[in-house]
Order: C-alpha cells, then structure tokens, then sequence
C-alpha cells in the first residue's frame, strides 16, 4: 500500500477522494491500495533551549550564547496523538513506499521530512507538487510524482531557516531580556521589520511641516500654476504683477501615454490591494486565500510568482470565460483575452500566480462568506484587467507665460479605456469608493493664443509628513527591503517570504511591538524602545535580506548551508560578548512604573505586584501566584509580597504559623516554589531536619 501524507484533514480528504480512499480509520482514509493521513500543521519541531540542559529552564546572560551540537526535535503534546498515527502507519508492514503530499513549498517539505524522520522512518517516498486540489490537478499530479532527492535542496534551506530562527531568537530574546528586565522577543526578520516602521515613525514624529505657496492665473476655464514658492510676499508680489494682465500659451505638448495591465497576483501583492479595497490584514487575506484553495477555488497561495506557465493556457482561457458568466460585477463585460501578457515560463519556478479555477463554475458565489466573495471578485479582475487590453490616453502639457513668469498645468484625454474598464467594474461595487482625483480635462488651446485679462490668486499649502506604514505599504517595504544593496541579477527577496510576511507582522502585534490604528500600524513605546537598545546587525533589513537571498540560494544549490549558519552563529556569539551589560539609561527604558519583586522563573521578565496577586510583565507568558490560592488558604495564610520575594529569590521560604485539622497547634515549615509550567502555579511544602 502507498502512505500519502497532506499537511491539513481538509487537504487529506480532496485527495483521499481522488484516490479513491473512501474508508475512515481514526486519523487517516484508507481504500484502493492507499492510506492517506495528515499532518496538522507542524506535527515536529526543534526542541526548546532547556531540552539540551536543564539550567536553560532559567535565563542567564553566563549561559549565552546556546547553540545545540546536535539539533534536537519533539513533538508538542497537543499533536502527539496524530504523531504516533502517523508513525505507525510509516512502520505497518503493509505501507511499501510513501507520499509527501504536504504543500508545495519551502514549510510543506520542512513539516513532511521532520516527521518522516522523526519516525525512524526509511521507506522510499515520491513528491507530490500540485498549484491547486481540484480533481484534475491531484488525478495530473500522481500521474506526475516527482522523486524525493529533486527536493533536497528545498528541504535544507527549510531546516536552515528553521536552526537560524532559533539561533538569533532564542539569544537575542534572553540577551536582551536579561539586560533589560522584560521579555523582549528578537527575531531575524520581525526585529529589522519592526525597525522600519520605527524609522518611519520617527521621521513624522520629527518632521517639521514648512509653509508655501502656489499662484494659479485663470481664463476661460483653464488654470495654470506655478508651485512652491517660499513667502508669501514673492507670492503675493508674482500674482499682482499678472492679475488682469494678458498671458499668452508658449508652448503646447500632446504625449500619448500607455498604461500596459497589471500583472497577475502573487501572494504579496494581492494581500496589499486586499487591504487597499477593504482593509484584510495580510493574516486574514492569507487565511481566505488559503480556505479557497482548500476548496479548490483557487490556486495555490503561497506564490511569488506573478505568471502562469503556458501548458495552462487553455484552463486560463476556460476561467476568464466562467468570470464573465459566473461573477456577476462582470456579468455581459465583452472580453477578448491577450493570453501573451500573463505567460512566461522563465517566471514561474514553484509555483504559478493566483488565479481562479474552473471549478468557480459549479460553485455558487454568493453561498461563499461575504469576505470569500470579496476575494474571489479581487482575482477574477485582477485575471480580466491582466488579459486585457493597453490603456491609453493623450497627456497634454500647457505652459502659459505672463509678466515674464511661467505658470504649468496638465490634462488627460482617455483614448482607450482598455483594462481599466474592467478595474472600473470592480471599483463601482466597493461600498467605499476609492478616493481618485478625477482626470483634468483642458480646453482646446494653441500656441500663442493669447488669454486676455486673466485672473491671479495665491494659495497657501504646508508641506506633509512621511505617512505612517499600512499593511499595503509595509508589505510593498518588506518586499524591497535591502534590494539596493544588491546586483541587478540577484534573485531579491528583501525580508522573509509571500508565505511568512504576515505571520511577522501578526507577532509583532501579539508581542504588543506594534498596534493597529485604523489601517495604520504603528510602533508602541516598548517597539521604539526595543530598536532603541538594538545594534544595527539585529535591526538591518539588508543583512536579513541578504540571509533571506543565500536561503533561496540554499534552496537553488548555489549556496551552503554549513556556510550560512556558521555566519549566524558567529554573528550571535559576537552579539553576546558585545553587550555583557546596558547602561542604566538602556537598562531602564522599559521601566513600567510598576512595583517589580522579582524575576519569571519560566520567562525571565520581571513579575509584578498586581491586585491580589504577582504576575509576569510578558504577554506571552502565563505565570502568576494570587494571594488567596488553594494551597496557601488550606493552611490559613495569605501568599504576602515578602513570601512572594523569597520564592523568587531563592525558590523557596520558611513560613511560621501554618494551620492543618490533623494538629491542634499551628507549625512552621519550608514552601518550595515547585512551577510545573501549567496554568497555575503549584507548591510543595518540606519540613526542616
């Protein structure tokens, strides 16, 4: 029998139909020769720090930097059930071969090779590489299996950035942690993102806004300006000199324009304008495209490509055909398709661009969530306007001169509406209307024609701030970060991938680094102060781009990955010994105001005294002793703010005075602080000898 192993239960299932599996097991499908499992997710992952020795549990600037020998994996008990199904059915005797049927990327092949290895497993398994679950795709794609050795490589550049994750974030979070009394996470590509948006913040917070002037002369109907001038006084004197004065048009120049369409959606792009036209996070445009793929509507979406290859032609050409009939915003739209636009088969590596399927054609649209639906009308015209026609249009540039003095003004003439006919169509349907100037239309004028009088005015203008980053412009920022410090035929990444950027952007707001402000996102006191603290090397994109180019030269062949993360080990173990302290001004930036009585035991931050009990300052962590706790009020006492101290301290104090029902006398004895890392916080009492 074949094992086929998918990395979702939903994924699992479109297959197991195809094959013909039709049988349920507990964890898995069975039938026609072939079990098909899942993976949930990440099933195998690296070890914590405190897997390798336990006097990691606690955080130490003596202990860094931590760099394993030899890389340990677990499995997290939340998944070991799954696990263990998918490690017996790898050793059932019946299982001859398998299948990696997980996504067809860089974490799919991570998620299926950790658990295959993980299992002691060493029977041979073939690849399977599919752009989209409809029937005919599996059907095509295990007609095709590729051999598993063509993603070796694919598969070390995966475990790479996997090991260089761990080696910059568990240092530089306890580092820094331990330097500045509160859990600050560091990573390798959130940290240099959250960078940028501080960058951008402090040049608004900075910026001087600076008065001036533009003078606009006006006759029948056409205005001319003349832009930026400095004082009022030389406005002022400029407008009076032409006010009723004859102007005459010194030059005139037609340019016809053209506007070619846009490329097809890659995932980056297509979570920019999904939060452009109706505010999704990146996480959430994933997560519809992701939930579409999985019901076959769309392709696959964790792409950076933005073509499709030309062997898909003709499915191309049978989706455009089911939009103009089945999406109704389009419903009647004319549409001869320019199919030459979106192929190129040099463009597509992995994976090709977003688009929809053919089986849009027996899906009811409006059964889908609105939010689905939206998405859907974003790829089909984003498919339209890509296949479209050129836009054109007759730029026409007028200078007209008066008292000596130049005034300027432009005017558009539509030729051909061609593809923004289409963009048009979807824009009508937005509750919001995008705000566009509309197109400055000019009258018929000639050179040397003269206007006479014509009237001159002043108006005063303030030069704006940089605008704060949106998920759309940071997404674009992230992107491009560090691409000029590359050559031009370096393959550009800038910071993390399509599939990871909104993962980041989400850690960055959970961490409490940054936070939503409408559209905007914005760093908080504790992201300014965490850059603030940072060397550059941590908060660089170009050095995280540059790792971010060298793994996807890892995954291309050209580049080592003993190379690669020997450069990040080196970079970390230089950071250590380059901060063994902060100054007392660095060290107190995150001070809260708040009364501190001692260090997590699980995370390192400080714990605060909050009302009626004691708990960590980080976000992410759970500890927290209350006053009034089952084992304390058992004995008559109260959890105080000294005891509370010592255990922190020291992990354990000696308390007098504590009352059982057994003895009618009262006892002292030693409560030890015994944290299982649960819920709640556990103690265990010793009595001295």
């Amino acid at each position: 029998m074949i094992l086929v192993i998918a990395e979702k239960p939903s994924v699992a299932q479109s297959i197991a139909k195809v094959l013909g599996a039709t049988s349920r097991k507990d964890g898995y499908l069975e039938g026609n020769n072939y079990i098909v499992s899942w993976c949930v997710g990440h099933l195998v992952g690296l070890a914590d720090a405190s897997s390798y020795d336990e006097r990691y549990a606690k955080w130490r600037y003596d202990d860094l930097p931590i760099v394993p020998e030899e890389w340990l994996f677990e499995v997290p008990k939340d998944k070991a059930q799954q696990f263990k199904i998918l490690r017996d059915l790898m050793k059932d005797k019946r299982v001859t071969e398998l299948v990696c049927a997980t996504d067809a990327g860089r974490e799919g092949e991570l998620i299926f090779r950790l658990v295959y290895h993980k299992a002691g497993c060493t029977k041979p398994f073939k690849r399977l590489w599919i752009s989209s679950l409809e029937d005919a795709a599996i059907r095509e794609g295990f007609n095709h299996l590729r051999d598993d050795s063509d993603y070796d490589k694919l598969y070390e550049a995966a475990l790479s950035r996997s090991k260089a994750d761990w080696i910059v974030g568990i240092n530089g979070t306890r580092l820094f942690t331990t330097l500045c009394k509160k859990k600050l996470v560091v990573g390798r590509v959130q940290t240099p993102t959250l960078a940028m948006l501080v960058e951008r913040e402090g040049k608004i917070t900075t910026f001087h806004k600076e008065k001036y002037f533009n003078i606009h002369v006006e006759k029948d109907g056409l205005t001319a300006d003349m832009e930026k001038i400095k004082t009022v006084e030389e406005a002022k004197t400029i407008a009076a000199a032409c006010d009723k004065k004859q102007a005459v048009i010194s030059s005139v120049r037609k340019e016809t324009k053209t506007v070619n369409p846009p490329k097809l959606y890659d995932l980056t792009t297509l979570q920019r304008e999904a939060n452009r036209y109706f505010s999704f996070t990146a996480q959430q445009t994933l997560d519809l495209v992701q939930s579409l793929y999985e019901k076959k509507l769309l392709t696959y979406p964790r792409t950076d490509s933005q073509f499709i290859t030309d062997d898909m032609e003709g499915t191309a050409r049978q989706v455009i055909d089911i939009i103009c009939r089945k999406v109704s915003i389009f419903d009647g739209i004319r549409h001869d398709p320019d199919m030459k636009r979106i192929i190129n088969n040099a463009k597509v590596t992995d994976h090709h661009a977003i688009i929809p399927t053919v089986q849009l054609e027996k899906q009811d649209i409006s059964e889908l969530p609105e939010s689905e639906q939206k998405i859907i009308r974003l790829v089909a015209m984003r498919l339209l306007s890509s296949t479209g026609e050129k836009h054109i249009y007759d730029e026409t540039s007028v200078t007209l001169s008066c008292e000596g003095y130049d005034f300027k003004t432009k005017g558009k003439t539509v030729v051909q509406e061609g593809w923004k006919t289409i963009k048009q169509r979807f824009k009508d349907s937005l509750k919001t209307k995008d705000k566009e100037d509309p197109e400055k239309v000019l009258p018929a004028v000639n050179e040397n024609d003269i206007l006479s009088p014509v009237s001159a005015s002043v108006t005063e203008h303030y030069t704006t701030p940089p605008k704060p980053y949106t998920e759309d412009t940071l997404l674009s920022a992230m992107e491009t970060a560090g691409n000029d410090e590359f050559d031009d035929d370096t393959e550009k990444k800038g910071l993390g991938t399509p599939a990871t950027r909104a993962g980041i952007i989400e850690k960055l707001v959970k961490s409490g680094f940054i936070e939503r402000k409408g559209k905007s996102l914005v760093p908080t006191k504790d992201g300014n102060n965490l850059v603030c603290v940072l060397p550059e090397q941590i908060t660089s994109p170009t050095m995280t781009a540059e790792w971010e180019n060298t793994l996807m030269q890892i995954e291309r062949g050209n580049a080592d990955a003993d190379t690669f993360l020997k450069g990040i080990v080196q970079m970390t173990g230089d950071l250590v010994k380059a901060y063994p302290f902060l100054s007392d001004a660095e060290a107190n930036r995150f001070e809260s105001g708040k009364e501190v009585i001692g260090k997590c035991p699980r995370c390192g931050s400080p714990v605060y005294v909050g009302k009626g009990n004691y708990y960590c300052s980080s976000k992410e962590c759970s500890f927290c002793m209350w006053e009034d706790n089952k084992f304390f009020a058992s004995k008559k006492k109260k959890l105080t703010k000294k005891i509370a101290t010592e255990l922190l301290d020291k992990g354990w104090c000696r308390v007098k005075g504590l009352y059982t029902p057994k003895k009618p006398q009262l006892y002292d004895a030693i409560i030890k602080l015994d944290d299982t890392g649960g819920k709640y916080v556990s103690f265990k009492m010793e009595f001295e000898k």
